[in-house]
């Protein structure tokens, strides 16, 4: 076990933060971790070795701004469930096309069990609350044999944990046949109609494990979520009473970050692009013109699928930035992307192979649309930074997010897709979104004279205030986070005086 960070004297609270190994758990929680600590908080943030080797700007950044956050390095049993060395993150599956050995990675996770205790039992004084990702609900036992109070970090949006909990408590879908049909989600401020096939819950046909976290969730001694009130309070309220338990709202974590500790273009892993490269391209471009399209870590494009994509965006004028994940790529994707290159020309296309610093561009004034998996880091990001989505999901709560984004809070056009594409799928297949579509929806939130774009780019700078608003002092998520911090506080105090400490 390897712990890097600052020791210094000990805080009056102290969190052990258990992200799931995926990248779109591990960025939120990370920033949790360094907003909890700048606030004053002692923060153990447990990781493996791959893991932090991606992280290792922000851990460096941190030590050397003095946050109380430790960093610590747990050995990640891969050996002893068949898997390879070094697979420690999903992403690494996928990329790999390994996925035969998704099962076996929560497996794994949950051989961390011991490990984790055996840290906990060493720090002195003892930590005062464990947050644990939803996918970690084997930390509900740690939780309990250590005696600790637990709470789950929801790296989703209230509006699609309220949807989820609403259709399985309503058993909504025991009277629906056809995945494709149609259902409205009971209990929610406005009418939202989905199907199965769109909500199927957080772990589809895995049953067992879709069980097991219901059942951490329902154990939890309160919520931790990155939302904020101004975006979604009937859903964070509607889902606190659901649930019966606190929810502390405290996000946008992004927002909180700031230069001093956080390095936004290294956010979850090293860039392959020169940054500064990266922002005097865009620098060249006029405001609210560039489009950029990325689709999270664990959706790998087919070579068919990316060619329709680059078509698309070719044919809607704009200049664009295309990221292929190393997942994505081939022979026959690097000839068909040197010939978009060389055709559309360095000055109107930008093809960024691996790791992109999404943030960074994102916050860029000439970016005016995200093409985005809608998954939630990804949403947040992107309101965040003002910028409206043109919506792809693909799996797990991307659907949910979408109608979030395009329904209810209106800072999105939906590109139409309707039948998930799971990570687990390797099956080639030919392109679900036609360029076309591609081309029509980049139109209609760039094209001058498109007054539905004009007011979704309205909507989306309010947003982006409201959540600047609730990160500041004073603000909702601001106040929430204290109250957070307070309650723990307390909550030792109490323990102290009956253990007679």
């Amino acid at each position: 076990m390897i712990v890097s960070g600052v020791d210094g004297d000990p805080k009056p609270t102290h969190f052990v933060l258990v992200p799931f190994l995926a990248q779109g758990h591990v960025i939120p929680m990370t920033d949790l971790g360094l907003l909890l600590a700048s606030r004053g908080a002692t923060v153990s943030l447990i990781t493996t070795p791959v893991n932090a080797a991606r992280i290792r700007t922000t851990i460096d950044r941190a030590a050397a701004a003095g946050l109380p956050i430790r960093f610590v390095e747990l050995d990640f049993p891969c050996a002893e469930v068949g898997m390879p060395e070094g697979f420690e993150n999903v992403d690494v599956l996928t990329t790999h096309k390994q996925i035969q050995y998704g099962q076996d990675f929560f497996k794994a996770t949950a051989l961390l069990q011991r490990p984790l205790e055996h840290y906990i039992e060493q720090q002195s004084p003892r930590p005062s609350c464990i947050i644990a990702d939803l996918c970690h609900p084997w930390t509900r036992h740690v939780a309990r044999n250590l005696r600790l109070p637990r709470l789950t970090f929801f790296s989703i949006c209230c509006f699609t944990l309220l949807s989820f909990h609403n259709i399985w408590c309503f058993k909504v879908l025991d009277g629906v046949k056809d995945d494709k049909e149609p259902f409205e989600i009971p209990g929610l401020e406005q009418r939202i109609l989905v199907t199965k096939a769109e909500a199927p819950g957080m772990f589809g046909e895995w049953e067992e494990m879709a069980e097991e976290v219901r059942q951490a969730e329902f154990e939890a001694d309160g919520i931790v979520a990155n939302t904020f009130e101004a975006m979604e309070a009937a859903y964070i309220a509607g889902y606190a009473e659901a649930m019966q338990k606190q929810v502390w709202s405290v996000g946008p974590f992004l927002l909180g970050c700031t230069p001093a500790f956080s390095d936004k273009a290294a956010r979850g892993n090293r860039a392959v692009v020169d940054v500064p490269q990266c922002l005097s391209w865009l620098d060249s471009k006029e405001a609210i013109s560039v489009v950029y399209a990325s689709f999270g870590t664990l959706t790998n494009m087919k070579p068919a699928q990316l060619m329709e994509i680059g078509s698309g965006l070719e044919a809607a004028g704009h200049p664009f930035v295309l990221v292929i994940k190393d997942g994505e790529r081939s022979r026959e994707v690097e000839e068909w992307a040197a010939e978009l290159e060389e055709k559309v020309g360095p000055s109107k296309a930008l093809l960024i192979r691996g790791w992109a610093p999404q943030a960074v561009i994102l916050s860029h004034p000439a970016v005016g649309a995200f093409i985005t998996h809608s998954g939630w880091n990804s949403t947040l990001e992107s309101i965040t930074a003002g910028v409206p989505m043109i919506t792809w999901p693909h799996f797990g709560d991307q659907f949910l997010n979408e109608r979030l984004t395009v329904e209810v809070l209106e800072i999105g056009v939906s590109l139409g897709v309707k039948v998930p594409m799971s990570w687990t799928d390797l099956e080639e297949q030919g392109p679900v979104v036609p360029r076309d579509a591609v081309e029509e929806a980049v139109r209609s939130l760039l094209d001058d004279g498109h007054e539905k774009g004009k007011k979704m780019r309205e909507r989306a700078r309010e947003l982006r205030e409201k959540a600047k608003e609730a990160m500041a002092e004073g603000g909702s998520s601001y106040l929430n986070m204290a109250h957070l911090i307070e309650h723990f506080a307390q909550n030792d105090k109490k323990r102290e005086e009956v253990n007679g400490d």
